[in-house]
């Protein structure tokens, strides 16, 4: 009996340590974003104002912050699209078993376990030898799409895992076609998993940092232009700024969340 408590309070504290440092530094910057206009980067708070949030806007020197947001979103919601297309349709078509579906699997999410910044460095390189320069929306999307899409893959191929697909021929055999076997019956049951691969694409290139920085030329996404200013700033306006983008964040997660529902109802 005392053996299972001892675990059970050392479980219960190794849990609350866990939550300690996944939690906590977000925490502080929140409460630090919210630092009066004379206070520092740490305790003790010095009032409390919204003042570095209206400081973001109203400086000039943190850069083009708002275009290099711009910037990171388009990425990311036309990597959000590239992906889901993809994963959609490379669900499909590993329904059916052909000869190399295993290496090609492997190969497409082979980039997980390639260094960000090196696959960075290799596209960067491939547009030098063919005399293209380097841009956020041609080399940068390529570059995301290598940590996007393999995320997609695996989540299709898990959901297309459970997919039943009697209910298909049930339809087929009610007289539906082709077509409207896949708008009726094949994407409302994978709309869930389709929305859960969207919500990786569009986070996981709108954070993206080490294959950026080799792959969007001149004009900076919005990690690149956070870890620039961290070299020059030193207000709470850093922390305004991780309180807006984790905000965004959490935001596109409870969108995610409401869709899922939605779709659930209808299915």
């Amino acid at each position: 009996m005392m053996h299972k408590s001892f675990s059970f309070w050392l479980l219960s504290a190794f849990f609350a340590l866990f939550l300690l440092f996944l939690y906590g530094p977000m925490i502080a910057i929140f409460v630090l974003s919210f630092q009066g206009p004379t206070g520092g980067m740490t305790f003790p708070m010095r009032g409390a104002s919204v003042h570095w949030f209206g400081d973001l806007v109203a400086s000039t020197r943190y850069g083009d912050l708002a275009g290099a947001f711009g910037r990171s979103l388009i990425l990311g919601l036309f990597a959000m699209l590239v992906t889901v297309t993809v994963s959609f349709f490379a669900g499909l078509g590993f329904r059916r078993r052909f000869r190399g579906a295993g290496a090609l699997f492997y190969l497409a999410i082979a980039a997980l376990v390639m260094p960000g910044v090196l696959t960075g460095l290799g596209i960067a390189t491939l547009f030098q030898t063919l005399g293209l320069s380097t841009n956020w929306l041609t080399s940068g999307l390529g570059a995301h799409l290598t940590w996007t899409l393999p995320f997609g893959l695996l989540i299709m191929f898990a959901v297309m895992n459970r997919f039943d697909r009697r209910w298909e021929d049930a339809a087929r055999d009610g007289g539906a076609t082709p077509v409207q076997v896949l708008r009726l019956i094949t994407l409302p049951i994978l709309a869930p998993g389709l929305i859960a691969v969207a919500l990786f694409g569009l986070t996981l290139s709108y954070d993206e940092l080490p294959r950026s920085l080799l792959t969007v030329g001149t004009r900076n996404t919005l990690p690149i232009q956070i870890a620039n200013l961290t070299a020059n700033v030193t207000t709470p306006a850093l922390y305004a700024i991780g309180t807006l983008t984790t905000l965004l964040s959490l935001g596109l997660i409870v969108a995610a969340f409401v869709a899922i529902l939605i779709s659930g109802r209808r299915k």
